[in-house]
């Protein structure tokens, strides 16, 4: 199966940086619970990416936690100090991430040229030994280790916070 462009974005970048990965392509899925169903090959932890926006629309998030979690909004809103968070809309996403809704993921942050996105990254997660997230597209998922993943970040420039998500 050819590759689509962002697909190749995301594999040419990490050849780039010299990361390596392991690619799986799988049928389309847009929740957790779908991409469960094709998870069982794939190693790793696997991470659940959630694109939010504060109540203005002046400052935008990527959450990245792993997928079994559940994110509370009022936790994390109080702990980034926002008086109050919401999920993006699909128009805000493609804006920011050049994603659409069912591939989000960090390798969004490619197109996001001016480093708005802040990301918040789930303190376990830093246990992870290997990640696993879309390509920009949510009919693949690519793995690779949780240190290559902070490389990847650095290099994206976004300002980027651990914080525990409960």
């Amino acid at each position: 199966m050819e590759p689509t462009e962002k697909e190749k974005q995301v594999y040419d970048l990490l050849g780039q940086l010299e990361i390596s990965f392991k690619q799986h392509h799988h049928p389309a899925v847009y929740t957790v619970e779908q991409a469960k169903k094709h998870w069982s090959e794939i190693k790793g932890t696997h991470c659940k990416n959630l694109f939010l926006r504060n109540k203005k629309g002046n400052r935008h998030y990527l959450v990245i936690l792993e997928a079994n979690k559940a994110a509370d909004l009022k936790g994390l809103r109080k702990k980034l100090g926002e008086d109050g968070l919401s999920f993006a809309s699909p128009e805000r996403l493609e804006k920011h991430l050049k994603l659409e809704p069912g591939a989000v993921s960090p390798f969004g942050l490619i197109n996001d040229h001016e480093n708005l996105v802040r990301v918040v990254i789930d303190k376990d997660l830093k246990t992870a030994e290997t990640v696993n997230f879309h390509p920009n597209v949510n009919t693949a998922t690519v793995g690779f280790s949780f240190a290559d993943f902070e490389r990847f970040l650095e290099w994206t420039k976004n300002p980027v916070q651990y914080l525990l998500i409960s």
